[in-house]
């Protein structure tokens, strides 16, 4: 997050559709501030976004796009919840779904995810792209809430409802002790030290499909690190048959959310290689759909392609 300021966006973001929109009678969306709202993590639709655009002349709001299909997400959405549940109502994050919410997702122009905009006054302002370690998390909202202030924008939402008040903390499970480990390092930002943790629980268990799922997604994460885009692109375009070059890209794409570039350029890679230089290619497919999950439709279309060039 370079430039923190309501006008980094203006003319990158069109919200304009969104704002004024009638409010449904019930439903998943937030309260208008008349009204209060029971919590300061909302999600929010196409046709709630009014509302929100509404509380953030109030307070900043922080918008989460994400998508189920999205490794990335999964990493990062829990940290931005945690950090805005600490600020006690300065902050409200409106999360959205982008598969659910196409005119949000239009409008934000969300190319790539997990795409995290701040709204200030209904002003967007850019925070950042990607997965991010907690420490980097914080220091983003700090600086929002600066911003916000300096724009007249530092109320604190009024969390309405006895229920809400009284209802006691939700227990969360405790974690074993190595995915503990190895979420602890994920926040500290030792993707490393993840994926040592999580390799230790599959050694204990074979079958523990929280440690396959989150070794992967932490592998993804570790290998993107540190990767510049541009500088990966002209790397793969100047090797077409590097197989490092184009897992850089692949990966790259993956975590971005540009899911089906990511499994086309591995499929033409592989397509092109000499059959004995197949396997590595293969066996990173094979990762990058377990990410996805064997149910999504890019999943089923990229193994059916896999599978004709194999037999």
């Amino acid at each position: 997050m370079t430039d923190i300021s309501p006008a980094a966006l203006r003319g990158a973001v069109d919200l304009s559709s969104l704002r004024n929109r009638p409010t449904p009678s019930s439903g998943g969306g937030p309260a208008t501030q008349g009204q209060g709202i029971t919590d300061v993590v909302v999600d929010a639709t196409d046709e709630t976004f009014g509302e929100v655009l509404e509380i953030s002349r109030t307070v900043p709001v922080v918008v989460d796009l994400w998508a189920e299909w999205c490794g990335p997400c999964k990493q990062l959405s829990p940290i931005i919840e945690k950090v805005t549940r600490e600020l006690g109502g300065r902050v409200l994050l409106a999360k959205v779904d982008v598969d659910a919410n196409p005119q949000l997702a239009q409008s934000f122009r969300a190319q790539s995810i997990p795409m995290v905009v701040a709204l200030i006054a209904g002003q967007p302002v850019p925070m950042f792209t990607g997965a991010v370690p907690e420490q980097q998390v914080r220091e983003v909202f700090a600086q929002l809430l600066q911003v916000a202030a300096q724009n007249g924008v530092s109320g604190t939402l009024s969390i309405s409802g006895d229920a809400a008040a009284d209802a006691p903390e939700p227990v969360e499970p405790e974690l074993p002790p190595l995915h503990a480990e190895a979420y602890a390092a994920i926040e500290a930002g030792d993707y490393a030290a993840a994926i040592r943790a999580y390799e230790k629980a599959l050694a204990e268990n074979p079958r523990d499909e929280d440690a396959i799922a989150g070794l992967g997604q932490v592998r993804l994460l570790h290998r993107v690190q540190g990767l510049d885009l541009q500088e990966a692109r002209a790397a793969a375009a100047a090797g077409p048959l590097d197989v490092q070059a184009q897992f850089d890209v692949a990966d790259l794409d993956l975590a971005g959310g540009h899911v089906d570039d990511a499994f086309a350029r591995l499929l033409d890679l592989f397509a092109q290689l000499p059959s004995d230089q197949r396997a590595p290619v293969r066996e990173r497919l094979v990762e990058l759909f377990g990410l996805i999950g064997p149910a999504d439709p890019r999943v089923v279309s990229a193994r059916n392609r896999l599978s004709s060039l194999l037999f």
